[in-house]
């Protein structure tokens, strides 16, 4: 059922666990306020704020639009709201949340409390190794979060929340349009830029588009296990039979048009996920064709019990960045004390680990933390005219003060296996 009164648990209680909630170390918006001067005054800003959703009088900023480097050398626009905006859109989404967690499928994992990239990766894995999945489609909505009909998704709330208030803060949102060199560009689709409610309402999207599809009108009508795993737009449906993988990618460009959102053509994959020999040797192990999801790549290997089992191994594009970064960080910051960069080195690199530290993929976890000192290692050489002096103390530090070593974080096991 819809509900039409919500916006009466929004007092200044709510608006406090909202401002403590808000990540305080975000860059500013368009008008160049940062969290400590709204703290300054809290009380006073958060009532005035909350009096400014209550009576419609509030008025959303547009966000303030940068770019950021992609894997594949394009950008990609990130928008940045005020730290206000943030406050009031978190506290509208905690409302919203509440809501559509009762609806919501487990096949979303994105953006969820108690939902992670790793349990999803967990179910994607234990579903080939036990239910027989063999066949995989790999789906790339192009630019989803810009593409988001607004009209389409003014129906989908409509089914459950038509409270006055939080309607109209969310209209307000849609249309604030962003700020890019001084011009304001609105839009009539997308969902806000960068704003802490854009995941969600990107989730409720696609709840109705597809999660809510797929799972009551097209999985019945089809033959063998076919569980989605989905985290945001990235997604990836797995099948038992190949025909019952065939009828769907026939139909889902179709159903994604529907609503207004296209299928990438190049990176949206049919893939035959099926363990594969070499001809004439009965135990050597070769894997098939491999996708990635999440930022791992999944592969067929040989345990070392001599069993088939799925690797999920830190991506290449993934991996290649990652160093990346840490090289561009080690070139601009050669002024530093070494002791500064061990302790940022140390921290990205935790960092790293407790993201890609899953089970199987010791090895590339170990070539990232040898990679990443010799990196280090590169740039301090070349620090003024002592730089194998410099690099004998570096060794020295590492012996007091040593790197993080590699460290598997997230362990799941399936039967009895191990995996280097």
């Amino acid at each position: 059922m819809a509900l039409y009164s919500l916006s009466h648990v929004i007092d200044l209680e709510w608006m406090r666990e909202a401002y403590r909630l808000t990540r305080k170390s975000g860059a500013p918006g368009i008008d160049g306020v940062v969290a400590a001067e709204c703290e300054s005054n809290l009380e006073a800003n958060l009532q005035s704020l909350l009096g400014r959703i209550r009576s419609g009088s509030y008025k959303a900023p547009p966000v303030r639009r940068v770019y950021i480097p992609k894997a594949d050398g394009s950008q990609r626009p990130l928008g940045i709201p005020t730290f206000e905006d943030k406050v009031a859109q978190l506290a509208i989404s905690m409302v919203l949340e509440a809501i559509y967690e009762q609806d919501f499928y487990p096949c979303s994992y994105g953006f969820r409390p108690g939902k992670s990239a790793h349990q999803a990766l967990q179910t994607l894995r234990t579903g080939f190794m036990t239910q027989g999945l063999r066949w995989v489609l790999d789906v790339d909505i192009r630019k989803y979060f810009d593409s988001i009909p607004h009209k389409q998704l003014r129906e989908f709330l409509d089914r459950r929340v038509t409270d006055g208030v939080i309607r109209r803060m969310i209209d307000k949102w849609l249309k604030a349009g962003v700020m890019e060199e001084g011009q304001l560009r609105q839009s009539t689709e997308g969902s806000p830029q960068g704003g802490v409610i854009s995941p969600l309402l990107s989730n409720i999207y696609l709840h109705h588009v597809l999660d809510e599809w797929f799972e009551t009108e097209v999985r019945p009508r089809l033959k063998g296990r076919c569980p989605l795993v989905r985290y945001a737009d990235d997604l990836v449906m797995a099948f038992e039979d190949f025909l019952s993988a065939k009828r769907v990618l026939a139909v889902l460009g179709k159903r994604l048009a529907r609503y207004g959102l296209t299928l990438h053509p190049e990176k949206t994959r049919f893939i035959d996920f099926r363990f594969k020999r070499p001809n004439g040797m009965r135990h050597a192990a070769t894997s098939g064709t491999t996708f990635d999801f999440l930022g791992f790549t999944h592969v067929w290997v040989r345990s070392r019990q001599g069993k088939d089992v799925v690797r999920q191994s830190t991506a290449k594009s993934r991996f290649a960045r990652a160093l990346a970064s840490v090289s561009d960080w080690c070139r601009h910051n050669l002024h530093r004390a070494i002791v500064e960069q061990h302790l940022h080195l140390s921290r990205v690199m935790r960092g790293h680990f407790a993201y890609y530290g899953i089970t199987g993929n010791g090895r590339r976890l170990r070539w990232y933390a040898h990679q990443v000192e010799r990196i280090w290692q590169k740039w301090l050489s070349r620090r003024g005219q002592q730089g194998s002096f410099l690099w004998t103390r570096l060794r020295e530090l590492l012996k007091r003060h040593p790197l993080p070593s590699a460290k598997i974080v997230h362990r799941y096991v399936v039967g009895s296996e191990a995996l280097p």
